[in-house]
């Protein structure tokens, strides 16, 4: 099996209803498995989610979990989960899909390198950056 890099995203409570939004995004298979599963007797967290994985028709992974109470979430601008490709109909539903109810910071249209490009945030606070390349004249 070859290596491979994942984005593993944190949430506060609410990795199951992200992870139900990015499968409806992107589609695919994925798996939640919660606190409990893992024996937990902490009823604050048994019902959470310990690990959740989607893996696309496309072969991408994304990962991701709730994080334990207590545990802050600190958003930033030092990670952003970056879509790449020549694809430009699959990349463009992804884009509607993921600003839909988020931020746009750049909208998605031709930059000066040439390609599409556009960053946003989605309602889950997560940062994404889409870039279409252009096919060669």
């Amino acid at each position: 099996m070859t290596s491979q890099l994942n984005p593993y995203l944190n949430f506060a409570g609410n990795t199951r209803e992200a992870m139900g939004f990015y499968h409806r995004v992107f589609g695919g298979e994925f798996a939640l498995t919660t606190f409990a599963k893992f024996g937990t007797t902490d009823p604050a967290i048994a019902d959470q989610i310990m690990h959740g994985r989607l893996r696309t028709p496309t072969g991408h992974v994304l990962m991701a979990s709730d994080l334990p109470p207590g545990t802050e979430i600190r958003r930033g601008n030092a990670n952003t989960v970056c879509l790449s490709g020549d694809d430009a109909d699959e990349l463009r539903r992804w884009w509607a899909q993921l600003a839909e109810g988020g931020v746009v910071h750049v909208p998605l249209e031709r930059q000066m390198w040439g390609d599409e490009f556009g960053q946003c945030e989605d309602r889950f606070g997560t940062p994404w950056m889409v870039n279409i390349a252009q096919q060669p004249a």
